[in-house]
């Protein structure tokens, strides 16, 4: 069965490297243009390019894959089957309609469940119990198409976008193994989606890692677990941009009285290991933080060079 892969970060290349290590006949590994990175501006090839290179496949790396010339590329190949996970691009239907196996999506979510692009992230963010991967058979929408196969993995209470999305990455190479000789067989029963539960997890941005701090605890712990790495979470203290890389959500329960509720932002107390922070609800205990031009470090190690006295306003 001859395979195209297509595929760019880091998540995809740990599907194409298990398909190889398999030995799988991927004659053409499909991504998205390397990229010039860095102050240097040096061109850093994709995971998948790299990953492809390891293993002598062949790479095609169109700027746009709906360019006539980069189907045709395609078509001329006649592949059985294509394998697509986080391409970063829409594939058209003419494309869809190439392979006689049709292209088969790992995706990492719980279909119908946060279609888009940035789904492991926003399951923490949702504060989302379990997640996994699915891998569907696609059509023209955006994860639309029919459901093929699903598992399932939990939520740890302290797991961030950084490590969900290894452990997803790990799984959907798994998977695509597991499941590969049922696809080529026609040994599947496709379940169609429930449009009526979708939801939707959009491209996260920047912007997004500015802490709210009128947002209950627990919810802006969740958001800061999500958002690592990028684009993680910050707020203000006395003007400069502070990074919180970790932080704990604690009841109020413990805390020195105060004159009134403190508003949200506020510094409540600060030991010389924490800085304890008012929020809509509850307080956010600072762990780890990195100050502009700094090493993140500790917050007791922060304290050591910086005050940060009750009654501080962040953000």
């Amino acid at each position: 069965m001859k395979i195209i892969f297509m595929g760019t970060p880091d998540f995809a290349a740990c599907a194409l490297d298990a398909l190889c290590a398999d030995g799988r006949d991927v004659i053409l590994a499909v991504s998205q243009p390397d990229r010039q990175k860095g102050r240097g501006r040096k061109v850093i090839p994709t995971p998948v390019h790299v990953c492809a290179d390891k293993c002598n496949v062949p790479v095609f790396q169109p700027a746009r894959i709906r360019e006539p010339g980069a189907i045709e590329k395609i078509r001329a190949l006649a592949p059985d089957l294509i394998i697509v996970a986080a391409f970063g691009q829409i594939l058209p239907q003419e494309l869809l309609d190439i392979p006689r196996l049709g292209c088969v999506n790992i995706h990492a979510s719980l279909l119908p469940r946060l279609r888009g692009a940035a789904p492991i992230q926003w399951s923490i963010i949702n504060g989302d119990a379990e997640t996994g991967i699915t891998l569907m058979q696609m059509d023209a929408g955006m994860d639309t198409g029919d459901i093929l196969f699903q598992e399932r993995i939990p939520i740890a209470l302290d797991e961030t976008g950084e490590s969900l999305y290894e452990k997803l990455a790990r799984l959907g190479g798994e998977m695509i193994v597991r499941y590969l000789p049922a696809i080529e067989k026609g040994e599947i029963h496709p379940v169609r989606q429930d449009m009526d539960s979708a939801t939707y997890a959009p491209m996260l941005r920047k912007e997004m890692g500015e802490i709210d701090w009128a947002l209950p605890a627990a919810v802006i712990e969740q958001r800061m677990r999500g958002m690592l790495p990028w684009p993680g979470a910050f707020t203000k203290l006395n003007g400069h941009v502070l990074k919180v890389w970790q932080a704990k959500a604690q009841e109020r329960a413990g805390e020195a009285e105060t004159d009134g509720e403190p508003a949200p932002g506020t510094v409540v107390s600060e030991d010389q290991k924490v800085i304890r922070v008012a929020c809509g609800d509850g307080i956010l205990a600072l762990v780890e933080v990195q100050a502009e031009g700094k090493k993140r470090m500790g917050t007791d190690a922060f304290l050591r060079g910086t005050k940060v006295p009750a009654g501080t306003v962040l953000g």
